[in-house]
């Protein structure tokens, strides 16, 4: 979910194409991608993609075509996967539990009705992600040659350490937590400019591409007051103020500065007064400003494509079509060609 800012962000961010990101690396939060794949890639009734066995196979098919076009377009992608969370986020996840149950049933019962429409909205909600469906994602992504950063906790934290120190340009995730950790560059929707249903409608999602430097210009805060908005508005490690949205929170910062001045101003939320425990506000920006990220880590190097392996995964052990499977590893092959050809070229010069 992460720190709701999207009206802030909204006017700085620009839409970019692949070309933009031409042989560039980039950190991309595995977690949050593969459930992306688990809430969008989905039957007519909500269901998601499942072997013969009845596993669920969304994830794999979202990562391996996705990936394909990212090495199409001569982008370099690294999946970042999290670690251990901060105890602070327990609270979220209990929240999201409690959601994805509420939502079980009422899919449920829209497919005993036969209200497919009706089932999918809530089916997207069920998503859940276990220890399985990491590995293998793990295994189908290493099988592609791409590399995978393992971090100690949050990915998104991880990743930002990763454009610090140039070991990649930017990092790919759907939430804004991504700027707090510090993430020089955030892209969001990071795949072929495509369409999805909203209501009624349909809306074109295209690349957004928000420079932290230029955002926190243009609001005039520090990145610090970045952190003390989120804890104001809510974020994966605090529930926030109920009352205060991101655009009442960016006045009260900018003209108290703090959390702490705000709390010495006896602020009231209607008419209950707003409070804080100051050791929650001193956890909650150390996650943000020391993060725990893993310094010693080594980028490994994008390594030849196993296609055997990556047959035996998805045609044997899943049941994907195999021409469809097949068609996409010859466009594998034709990239990886390409590579060789590249390498013999500069060896020869």
């Amino acid at each position: 979910m992460g720190v709701k800012i999207n009206e802030l962000v909204n006017e700085v961010k620009r839409v970019i194409t692949f070309e933009n990101l031409f042989k560039k690396k980039i950190a991309i939060d595995a977690f949050n991608t593969i459930y992306q794949f688990l809430a969008i890639i989905r039957q007519r009734d909500g269901t998601p993609l499942k072997d013969y066995q009845g596993n669920i196979t969304s994830h794999l098919s979202g990562l391996f075509y996705r990936s394909i076009n990212f090495l199409e377009n001569n982008i370099n992608p690294i999946y970042v996967f999290d670690g251990i969370s901060s105890e602070l986020k327990l609270e979220t996840v209990r929240e999201r539990k409690r959601i994805k149950e509420e939502a079980k049933q009422k899919m449920i019962t829209a497919q005993d009705a036969e209200d497919f429409k009706e089932a999918k909205k809530y089916a997207q909600l069920t998503s859940k992600l276990d220890t399985g469906m990491i590995e293998e994602s793990k295994k189908l992504i290493d099988y592609m040659g791409i590399p995978i950063i393992q971090a100690s906790s949050e990915g998104e934290a991880q990743s930002a350490y990763l454009v610090e120190n140039g070991d990649a340009w930017a990092c790919a995730s759907q939430d804004y937590d991504t700027l707090l950790f510090g993430g020089e560059r955030l892209i969001r929707n990071f795949a072929i400019s495509r369409s999805k249903k909203v209501k009624d409608t349909t809306v074109t999602l295209d690349i957004e591409y928000v420079s932290l430097a230029k955002f926190l210009s243009n609001l005039g805060i520090s990145r610090e007051q970045l952190i003390d908005m989120g804890i104001l508005i809510g974020t994966d490690f605090f529930p926030g103020i109920k009352g205060i949205g991101q655009k009442t929170a960016l006045e009260l910062i900018k003209k108290y500065d703090s959390i702490e001045n705000i709390l010495k101003s006896e602020i009231k939320v209607g008419e209950k007064e707003i409070f804080i425990d100051s050791e929650i506000i001193a956890q909650i920006r150390k996650i943000f400003l020391q993060p725990d990220v893993k310094k010693d880590y080594k980028v490994p190097k994008p390594k030849k494509v196993e296609f055997e392996k990556l047959e035996e995964l998805l045609i044997e052990e899943h049941n994907f079509s195999k021409q469809r499977v097949n068609n996409a590893l010859d466009r594998l092959r034709k990239i990886n060609d390409v590579k060789v050809q590249v390498s013999l070229d500069d060896f020869i010069k």
